[in-house]
């Protein structure tokens, strides 16, 4: 009624019950990689820990790893080899002398391999957590104040307070709906069913060319479906360096992807066991879909739905993500949000993992900043796309005086050994200081290359520095400093019509 305030939380906290709480130091809600590596650190500083996860395997028993694990990137990851294996049987193999008959691949027995891969890594998880005495709660985390939390256990229905003068919060994302395409679960589906189909769509449709999207088409292309890939963007991978993007449209649209840009999606729906898909192009005409499945691949969002009572004033932004400042803090005090919750940084589990590692050294008091401007991103296709800094358009358009150096894999001894002489290293530096501004890659073991690069950033090492540090050869990882060495126009094994 008007005029009476709500009770207060610990009256709300004190009806839900009557025993003592049990009292941690840090309470982590959620064991994605953000989360469990939270809980690890937390610990090994020494405190009391305890980390919540509702996750369940086919058993119904828990399983730490978030949706990285159990249903994203490890079972992408997975597949992908097991597809990329296939191809080469199928269509590479004879090149090197080898002939095959009467190739079979049974997809049961795939997915047979990629869930034992993430029941191996769950398992790892849950060991971490007793060799590093983390209490892991099989449950749902919901924080009730700045110091409480309620977990309601998957296996009882009465639930349980837990106390803690840190908590953090690290529940991940799922993946967006789209109105114009409700997923069934069975020919409309989300990434995680795309992840465990039985058999390979004959023409299958994907809404979204972005990441999620580019790594269920590789998938499934190499396993056999004709895959359309229908992006709202006129442009395509708008994140990449525009050259690395230009790249892999024509190699992805080589193997076989239908990439339709400027394609808006207007209704998607079951009849007689197949999706009829309406979408409208950048012209404006109407065209008509007939598919065997259909991806919904439009992006992610952050788990933030009941996780927090609304006593407890937990502070969200207009897009459902928790509102942070740059050391992780919430609006509470004592309240940490971190990896997919928040708008800080892009969605990647090694960023996740960091502010995993940043937080609990902040609240043991060890501050160790983390660089959001050098984070690589990964994107698992084949090729694989891997970058981090600027790309050359942003550059361009601050003004920046800035000078490329480039080295297709094509000139590369140990790719040309392997076969794999797709993409290029692209390395942008500014052209007075020759502070290394970007580097672009698209080529095999792109997310391995990366890392000699990311070291280089946080190191300030120069593109000199890079020309002037010996790599085996030959590797792959030549092409790193062929392309710094290509700044000046001395590149050793650069074409001269490239």
């Amino acid at each position: 009624m008007p005029g009476i305030p709500s009770p207060p939380i610990t009256q709300h906290i004190g009806s839900i019950m009557s025993t003592t709480p049990i009292e941690y130091d840090v309470i982590v809600i959620g064991a994605g990689p953000a989360g469990y590596v939270a809980a690890i650190r937390c610990a090994q500083l020494g405190f009391k820990t305890a980390c919540i996860d509702d996750w369940s395997n086919t058993k119904g028993l828990a399983s730490p790893g978030g949706t990285f694990v159990n249903a994203g990137c490890i079972s992408s990851m997975s597949l992908l080899e097991s597809s990329k294996i296939y191809h080469l049987l199928n269509n590479e193999i004879s090149s090197h002398g080898i002939k095959i008959d009467n190739l079979e691949i049974d997809l049961a027995l795939t997915i047979q391999r990629k869930d034992s891969i993430i029941n191996s890594l769950s398992h790892h998880i849950t060991k971490l957590f007793d060799h590093n005495k983390i209490d892991c709660i099989h449950g749902l985390g919901k924080l009730l104040s700045s110091e409480v939390v309620e977990v309601l256990k998957n296996n009882t229905k009465k639930p349980q307070l837990l106390t803690a003068e840190h908590i953090i919060l690290a529940t991940g994302s799922h993946s967006s709906e789209l109105p114009c395409s409700p997923i069934d679960h069975e020919f409309i589906i989300g990434s995680t069913e795309a992840l465990n189909l039985k058999e390979a769509p004959k023409r299958l449709g994907i809404i979204g060319a972005g990441i999620i999207g580019l790594e269920l088409a590789g998938i499934w292309n190499r396993f056999g479906s004709d895959v359309i890939l229908l992006e709202a963007q006129d442009s395509f991978l708008t994140s990449t360096d525009q050259q690395i993007s230009d790249e892999a449209y024509q190699i992805f649209s080589k193997q076989g992807l239908d990439i339709r840009l400027g394609a808006r999606v207007i209704s998607a729906k079951k009849a007689s066991k197949k999706v009829i898909l309406e979408y409208q192009d950048h012209q404006g005409k109407h065209h008509t879909l007939h598919l065997d499945k259909l991806i919904v691949a439009s992006g992610r969002e952050p788990n933030t739905d009941n996780l927090s009572a609304a006593e407890a004033d937990l502070l969200l932004d207009e897009n459902g993500f928790v509102h942070v400042d740059n050391n992780c803090c919430t609006t509470l005090p004592g309240v940490y949000a971190i990896g997919d919750l928040t708008a800080l940084g892009p969605m990647l589990a090694h960023k996740g993992i960091e502010e995993g590692i940043f937080v609990a050294e902040n609240i043991a008091e060890k501050h160790s900043p983390i660089n959001y401007d050098i984070i690589p991103s990964v994107i698992y296709t084949s090729p694989e796309i891997a970058w981090v800094g600027q790309s050359e358009q942003a550059l361009k358009a601050i003004g920046e005086d800035y000078k490329i150096g480039i080295f297709p894999f094509s000139a590369s001894a140990r790719s040309l050994a392997s076969g794999k002489t797709e993409g290029l290293v692209k390395i942008i530096t500014h052209r007075e200081t020759d502070k290394i501004l970007g580097v672009h890659i698209i080529g095999d073991q792109a997310s391995e290359l990366i890392a000699e690069a990311v070291l280089a950033m946080e190191f300030s090492a120069s593109a000199e520095d890079l020309a002037r540090t010996i790599h085996a050869h030959p590797s792959i990882s030549e092409a790193l400093h062929e392309a710094a060495l290509a700044l000046d126009n001395r590149a050793l094994h650069l074409p001269p019509d490239y």
